[in-house]
């Protein structure tokens, strides 16, 4: 039976008779009378007992009047746990990213976020990347996107996915010639990064420092169009993986190279302070962000 026969049965019990609740219900006599000849027609019994000036329901009538209050009165109860449920996803989030890799994909999500979400107001801090956790303990940020899972008790540490990095070279630079590249390949590279310090970006952290080279020459280029133009004019490298890339027109000329015989591969992680890891609007935000990078 729907809701909206429920509807029917409670609006005329309360109103007298079906003129009456034309205007509570927005349709005409005739669309109600039609609503309440099919109803009955269905149930197999009368809804109502008619007279000129009066409407007064049948003892069958009367149980589903009863019910018709207890449905309504469950939805207005669902949806007021509902709105309070809202209400305490309320509040801020300062984020920030171990790896800038990632300030060209958080804009969308930020935007899907305030069309779900709109009582959470998120931060992206893009300075000192490379001092995310700390910033995380000393809560000048609440969550931070990093690729090394700390080891600090006060912190909690969610996966969320794992990418692999490749380098990106021109197609007549002689490294292209290999299956893979080795540490010691990078040595007289030219190597283009998005920012310093070393320490932060991940091909030398986790590849090029524990094997002890340094490339000859490092350049540190913020916009990733310009990385691209100049690895298509043959000028550098650039190490990154596939999905930052997405967004970018990329010429016929450049090509990926694995690093690494295994390849590169890091483990992305979300990590927060403990202590705030329940609070309402973390947890819907830690929710959405691992269902929106799920496929990345």
């Amino acid at each position: 039976m729907e809701l909206k026969y429920f509807r029917l049965i409670k609006t005329i019990a309360e109103e007298g008779s079906i003129a009456n609740a034309t205007e509570r219900l927005f349709l005409t006599q005739s669309a109600l009378s039609h609503q309440l000849r099919e109803l009955e027609e269905r149930l197999g019994f009368k809804v109502f007992h008619r007279t000129r000036n009066k409407w007064e329901l049948t003892q069958e009538g009367s149980e589903l009047y009863k019910l018709a209050n207890k449905l309504f009165n469950s939805i207005d109860e669902g949806f007021s746990n509902i709105k309070h449920i809202k209400e305490g996803s309320k509040g801020a989030i300062k984020l920030s990213a171990e790896c800038q890799s990632f300030f060209h994909s958080i804009p969308s999500f930020i935007q899907k976020m305030g069309i779900l979400y709109p009582e959470i107001d998120i931060d992206v801090t893009l300075g000192a990347t490379h001092q995310t956790i700390s910033q995380v303990l000393s809560e000048d940020i609440d969550i931070a996107i990093v690729t090394s899972k700390p080891a600090s008790e006060e912190l909690e540490s969610i996966k969320v996915f794992e990418d692999e990095i490749f380098a990106v070279i021109h197609k007549e630079n002689p490294l292209n010639s290999l299956d893979y590249l080795e540490a010691s390949h990078f040595l007289h590279t030219h190597l283009l990064i998005n920012s310093f310090p070393l320490d932060g970006v991940s091909v030398y952290e986790h590849f090029l420092k524990p094997n002890k080279i340094t490339p000859i020459k490092i350049s540190a280029i913020p916009f990733t169009e310009i990385t691209l133009s100049m690895i298509e004019a043959n000028m550098g490298v650039m190490c990154a993986p596939k999905w930052q890339l997405a967004p970018f027109k990329l010429s016929k000329e450049l090509m990926f190279k694995r690093i690494g015989k295994n390849g590169l591969k890091r483990t992305h992680y979300l990590v927060v302070k403990k202590e705030h890891r329940n609070k309402k609007h973390i947890h819907d935000f830690i929710s959405s962000f691992e269902e929106d990078f799920l496929e990345v």
